[in-house]
């Protein structure tokens, strides 16, 4: 499984552009995409998408974190694109216009074959879970509800073995202690503690990073 950062706060790959947001594409194989957030502005998720090669309308599924403005700038953009794509939205977001079809998530659920929600947790938000062959990756947008909150949703769905995204405050660091991969972006505080504690399962992130899992 592929995991692209398109739009982080960092950069990776020199030829992007940085900005405080998020979105990433998840690909697990046989030909699936999913896009996962849409980072702060249109122009700079399309034109780092351009970059990595990707196209918008070869995405069939968008899935929205949360309502704030850096994890759903770029979805009206992405839209003018793609007006064909599902967007799942957590049961409090409100719908974006353009959008073929919108699916609002209020419990832990499948989306598509392979990728779960958390459903909607405290704070107004969803993370994804995905089956990567060996496990389960767990992708936050900022981690609102808590990473604990977040990996006990998640758990119901098979045996996490990797957490991506957006972490902030995040600081119960024995909870990560046993995942093969952590990669905290965005609007993560404690990003060298994370490093400095688990040298073995940590991995930088910023927009260009690409994660095979």
């Amino acid at each position: 499984m592929k995991i692209t950062l398109i739009y982080d706060n960092e950069l990776w790959d020199p030829g992007l552009q940085a900005d405080w947001g998020f979105a990433c594409l998840i690909e697990p194989g046989a030909g699936r995409r999913l896009l996962f957030d849409t980072g702060a502005k249109g122009p700079i998720l399309l034109r780092n998408m351009a970059k990595l090669g990707i196209d918008p309308r070869t995405i069939p599924d968008v899935v929205i974190s949360h309502a704030h403005w850096d994890h759903t700038g770029g979805l009206p953009a992405f839209l003018e694109q793609n007006p064909k794509a599902t967007v799942y939205l957590p049961a409090s977001c409100p719908p974006p216009s353009g959008a073929g079809k919108i699916v609002h998530v209020h419990g832990p659920c499948q989306l598509t074959p392979g990728f779960w929600s958390t459903g909607e947790l405290d704070g107004g938000e969803q993370s994804l879970v995905v089956d990567t062959g060996r496990g389960l990756a767990v992708v936050c947008g900022c981690a609102h509800p808590g990473v604990a909150a977040i990996l006990q949703a998640a758990a119901r769905f098979g045996r996490v073995t990797a957490l991506l995204g957006g972490l902030h405050g995040f600081r119960e660091f024995d909870l990560i202690r046993d995942l093969s991969l952590v990669c905290p972006c965005h609007c993560t505080q404690r990003i060298a503690e994370i490093k400095r504690l688990y040298p073995g399962s940590f991995v930088q992130g910023g927009a260009g990073k690409v994660l095979e899992l």
